[in-house]
This record gives C-alpha cells, structure tokens and sequence, in this order.
C-alpha cells in the first residue's frame, strides 16, 4: 500500500450534483451504453487498483527511473508490471465508442478514473494519457479502416500512443515544422526528421506505440496550414494486423528532468535508413486542426494534473500536520507540544489547500461534463455546450497547473525543513507538478489563446453571459445561511472580472500588446470568479449529501473560497487593464 487514499466521497459528489453526471445517461450519445448507477462501482474499482498497484511504484519513479541504453528505454520493473495489469483491467477503454471495445462511459467519468491514475502516479499515468488523446484524434479523422487497424489495442493499452509536434528548431512555433513526408505511391509515405519532447516515444511496456506525426508533404504550403498529420507505428501491422517488421523510427536520447522522472521524454529520429513508414490521418494540410483534438484532450488532462498531485500531496501534508507536534498551541497546556496542525498558519495553509482542491475538481469536471453535452446535444444548446468548454479548457489547464505549483509548494512548507529533504516525499510532487505549467501549451500561450481566440466569442457574451449567471447565483447564495459574505464577494468580483473583460475587448483589436500583457492576470482573475461560482453551487447543494460531517465540510471550504480566496480576483484588475508600457519600458540592455 501507499500514503495515497482516493477521495472517492468528493469525486463522487461532484460527479453527481456539480457535473451533474446523472443527466448524461438521458442524452442519446450514451443512453444505450452508460446507466449513472454505474459509475461509483466502477470508480471504486479504479481507485482499489490504483491505491494498491500503481501508488506504490511512484517512488520507484522518482529513484530507479526510465534510462536510455543504447536506444531502448527501460522503465523501472514496477511499472512494466503494473501496466501490463493495467492493460488486463481494460480500464483504459470505460469512456470510448462500443465500436471499438470502448465501454461508452461519458468523457467525465474517464477523468475521474485520470485523476485516480495521476494521483497514484503522475509518471506512469502519462503513458495512458498520452495513448487516450491518440485515440481521440483517431477516432475523430480516420477513416474506418485505420480506426479497426489501431483503436481496439490502443483503448486496452496493449500500444500505446504519442503526439509528435515539436521539433529542435520549432518549440512552440508549430508553424515551423520541417518534418517531411514523401509519397511512396501506394497511399503511404516516407516519413523523415527529429522530434522532440515526445513523452513515452519509445518504451518497453506495450507491445507497439503508435506515433501521430505533424509532417509536410511537397509542396506544402507554409506554417501551419501546410502541415498533415500521419501515423507512424513503431512496428508495422503484418498480414494478421499484429505487430511485425520495425519501423525506422528510434529514439536517440531521453531527457534528464527535474521530475516525473519515471516518464521518458524523448527525442525521436524518423527515417535514418530511407524513411519510417506512415499514412495520412484524414485529408492532406489538416494536420493541425486534427492535433486540436488531441491537444485539446490533453490541455484538459494536463489542468488534472494539478488537481490530482495537489490532492496526493496535500494527503501528506494532512498527515504529517496531525502528527508532527511543534511549539505550544493558543489554549493548549503549557510547556506541553501541540501536533502543528493546531497553529493558525498551518490551518491557513490546509484550509487554502483543501479550498482550492475542491474547487479544480469542479472546474476539471464541469468542462469535462460540458464536453460530453457538446457531442450530445443539437442546434443552440449544443453550440453554448462548445462555446463553454472551449472557454473552461485554458482556465482549466492554467490555472490548475499554476496551483498545482503553488499548493505543492505549501506541502513542503507545512513540513518545514523535512519538506526539503527527499526522503518525506513531499518534494517529489513538488518537482514532478512543474512541468505542467509548461507542456501542452505553456500557461502563457494559454492566456493569449483566451484573450485572443475564447473571448472574442460572440463578441465576448460567453463571457458576459456566464458573468451574468454568477450575478444570479450569488442572489441565490445570499439566501442561504452564513453565507451572505460569500454572496456579495462573488457580485463584487463579477463586477471586476466584467470591467476587465470589457477592457480587453475594447482595446484588444486596436492594442494586441496591451492585451497580451494582461492575458496572464486576466487569465487568474476569470478561472477565481469561475471557481468561485462553482464554489458557491458546492455551498448550496452540500446538504443532498448523506453524511452531515461530510457536508458540513464542503460548506465550510466553499465558505472559505468565497470569503478569503475569491476576493483576490479583483485585486488583479490593475494589472489586466495597465497595458504594455510598463512591460516594455526597459530596454533588453537596461533588464541586464
């Protein structure tokens, strides 16, 4: 066993009365395939798994490591033998199409199931991760005999899949992709060039992986509308569909990261002998339209993240403040130590870590849910569904990854001294959550795509609409007891949020500068008032839970939101409004 405990109460609730999971079973996308009864069976199922054989192989992670040795990446004995577990549960497969051996589950209920594999083991869980987004993309452009070729072993886990965007003189810049593909004649192409960051690009868990590739077939046009995604096996399929003769694609060296330290991220080389063999995944110039779908799927599991460490960590934290006794507690017996969990600051630092824990799990799972309704409903409600979850996804993957950062980091301080010594774990988590600010999108990039691409939605009334909601619900909130404080934080910080999303959409199409250099704050302020307003749904549906402890503590931490985080958000209105002068009034030399 591990210190990790699935918080299986808290997932259930949200699940059921934010997520509002039960309404999905009635929409004709899953009628036939999913009964909302299911899912805590399930779910507990998913959680005994993961607390008892994927927790305990995170250290090993952390330790042993994956190493590169002469071209092979080896994993740690642990995670070959958890996976291949994995693999025999199907439980990768609960929320994909029945087509393909999918168990038709909404998309909400398979985040669930990521934040428990993340929890356990944010390492290993990429590979699963990474694989699940593959079979988005798969499943939304292919064409139907690529779909029977791949999908059923990738939805079990037996291959595995990769998205291979970046390459060493391109980053970010997808634009600047050089990868090229050549038509070979009989519908394949030869595919040639390096990429890199390719989380799980060569591994010895399954039994093949599955490489998408951005590439540029001649005579493409430039930047991204030039580029066609294919797929590029490590092992072609023989005659029987199995795995057969290597392709050309090797891994040349594996990163040396400050965490996740179980994941190997690759660089990858295609087409050192003549050309890795790889095929067009839906029409030529695509390509980047068609990696939306995958990014988009792994921007919202990357956002999971922070959630699922900042929950395993604070775990640790919980435990080590009730049985670590320091100093004289206000009250307590002199001259006798108190558990440091009696300090205020400790509190403070628990409380803001338990508050904000419960209200990612209500943004992940609200755009997850959101997501569902898009590909379900028809006409208007389907198009505000799209329009919502498209808004959630940059607050989602940003915000909870900077959290992530920020509340990891108050594990090690609720620890003190041990905190900074490995052998507490607490630091594991810490290192192993940074990167998530960073891949799919750096939080920065996220905050330019929600001023520039989400806002501007109808004239920014996704937005503004969504403002207007919380006005109505804090009216709500004002009704219910102890909870009028809460009520007039969430209309005042509605009012901040409405005044700065104003100010963007006036100035952001004559000023760019202006509003990029507010995009980051901006980005803050909205994911807290969002927050705060599903902090406020927390409040009032608290009682329909079962145990009264249980919600007595969920009104609490949806008190504390509203009362001492939610205010921040219209402190940051300075700084979504300033523009870009102050950002550029150094020169590089004066920075110096």
């Amino acid at each position: 066993m591990s210190d990790y405990t699935p918080p299986l109460k808290d997932i259930f609730f949200v699940l059921e009365h934010i997520a509002e999971v039960g309404g999905l079973a009635d929409l004709d996308r899953f009628s036939e395939t999913f009964d909302a009864s299911m899912t805590e069976p399930v779910l507990e199922e998913v959680a005994r798994f993961m607390a008892e054989v994927v927790a305990p192989t995170n250290v090993d992670g952390d330790t042993i490591m994956t190493k590169w040795v002469d071209g092979d990446v080896i994993t740690p004995d642990s995670f070959k033998a958890a996976y291949e577990q994995y693999v025999a549960t199907e439980f990768g497969s609960i929320p994909f199409d029945p087509t393909y051996g999918g168990g038709g589950f909404p998309w909400v209920v398979g985040v669930a199931i990521q934040e428990l594999m993340t929890s356990a083991n944010m390492a290993f869980s990429l590979c699963p991760l990474l694989t699940q987004g593959a079979i988005d993309a798969v499943e939304h452009h292919a064409d139907d005999d690529m779909k029977a070729a791949y999908l059923p072993k990738m939805l079990t886990g037996q291959w595995s899949g990769t998205m291979n965007l970046s390459e060493p003189q391109a980053g970010s810049d997808v634009g600047a992709v050089a990868t090229k593909a050549e038509p070979v004649g009989d519908g394949s192409y030869k595919i040639t060039g390096q990429k890199i960051w390719i989380t799980y690009g060569e591994h010895d868990m399954a039994e093949n992986i599955i490489h998408l590739v951005l590439a540029r077939t001649p005579g493409a046009p430039p930047g991204t509308k030039g580029i066609t995604m294919f797929i590029v096996p490590k092992f072609l399929l023989d005659g029987d569909g199995n795995p057969g003769e290597r392709n050309d694609v090797s891994c040349v060296s594996i990163e040396h990261k400050l965490g996740i330290h179980g994941s190997p991220t690759c660089v990858l080389s295609f087409g050192d002998d003549g050309g890795a063999i790889g095929w067009p995944v839906g029409d030529e110039f695509t390509g980047m339209r068609n990696m939306f779908t995958m990014m988009n799927n792994a921007r919202l599991s990357v956002g999971l993240q922070g959630l699922a460490i900042s929950e395993r960590a604070y775990q640790l934290g919980l435990t080590y403040a009730q049985e670590r006794k320091q100093g004289t507690a206000i009250g307590a017996e002199r001259g006798v130590q108190s558990p440091i969990i009696e300090h205020p600051d400790v509190r403070r630092l628990l409380m803001t870590q338990r508050s904000w824990i419960d209200a990612m799990r209500c943004l992940i799972y609200t755009n997850a849910a959101t997501i569902d309704r898009s590909k379900s409903l028809e006409g208007d409600e389907a198009q505000a569904a799209r329009e919502f979850a498209d808004l959630l996804i940059p607050l989602s993957k940003s915000l909870c990854t900077d959290l992530g950062n920020e509340l990891t980091s108050m594990v090690l301080q609720i620890f003190g001294g041990m905190g900074y010594v490995e052998e507490t774990g607490a630091a594991q988590h810490y290192r192993d959550i940074r990167i998530g600010a960073i891949y799919e999108g750096t939080n920065g990039i996220q905050a330019a795509d929600l001023v520039g691409r989400k806002l501007p939605m109808r004239g920014g009334g996704v937005v503004l609409d969504h403002l207007a909601e919380l006005d109505v619900k804090a009216k709500e909130l004002a009704g219910m007891e102890g909870m009028q404080r809460f009520a007039e934080n969430l209309e005042s910080a509605a009012a901040a949020a409405r005044a700065a999303t104003s100010w963007l959409l006036e100035n952001g199409s004559s000023d760019i500068n202006a509003a990029l250099a507010g995009s980051s704050p901006y980005l803050r302020m909205l994911g807290t008032v969002v927050c705060g307003g599903l902090m406020a749904d927390l409040a009032m549906v608290a009682d329909k839970a079962t145990d009264p402890d249980f919600a007595a503590a969920k009104k609490v931490s949806a008190k504390f939101f509203g009362e001492q985080i939610l205010p921040t958000a219209a402190g940051l209105l300075g700084a979504v409004t300033a523009g870009a002068d102050d950002l550029f009034a150094l020169t590089p030399a004066q920075l110096a």
